[in-house]
């Protein structure tokens, strides 16, 4: 699973013309699930998101999300996985097929949930308006591979 971890002041989604999930303070993140992804890989992704430092306290990265009150907007971004070895279109074929992708999607969503983290959402498949208000800028990759991060 390749996830973007991005620190935002606020974010929202739109889907044609509505907004369907939006937060204040708290975390952006795009999760691309992968071929060979588990169950674990989606457990692993959400405790990542939900236990990364990267708010500041008494130093620049000191707090996780929980510690501030902030919230987690999860956009499925299949995107991430393309590969642009050759040629000038990406390739996708690293990117899990959308039924099994959607329901290891919605793991990590249930798992940031219980956490204790409020959660939005964008619409899986869907196209999707994203807006950011970047805050620091701080943006995080989380891999995962078989189970273990790079």
């Amino acid at each position: 699973m390749k996830t973007i971890v991005q620190r935002v002041a606020s974010a929202d989604v739109t889907v044609d013309g509505n907004v369907v999930g939006q937060i204040g303070r708290g975390l952006l993140a795009y999760v691309g699930v992968q071929v060979g992804d588990t169950d674990a890989d989606a457990r692993t992704t959400a405790r990542k998101i939900v236990e990364l430092r990267l708010f500041p306290a008494r130093t620049p990265m000191d707090l996780d999300v929980r510690g501030v009150g902030g919230a987690v907007l999860l956009i499925s971004q299949f995107t991430l996985l393309a590969s642009i070895r050759s040629g000038r279109r990406p390739s996708f074929d690293a990117a899990m097929e959308p039924v099994a992708a959607r329901a290891l999607y919605e793991k990590v969503c249930a798992a940031v949930g219980e956490a204790g983290v409020p959660i939005a959402t964008g619409c899986f498949g869907a196209h999707m308006l994203v807006r950011s208000v970047g805050d620091g800028p701080v943006t995080i990759a989380v891999n995962t591979l078989d189970g273990a991060l790079l």
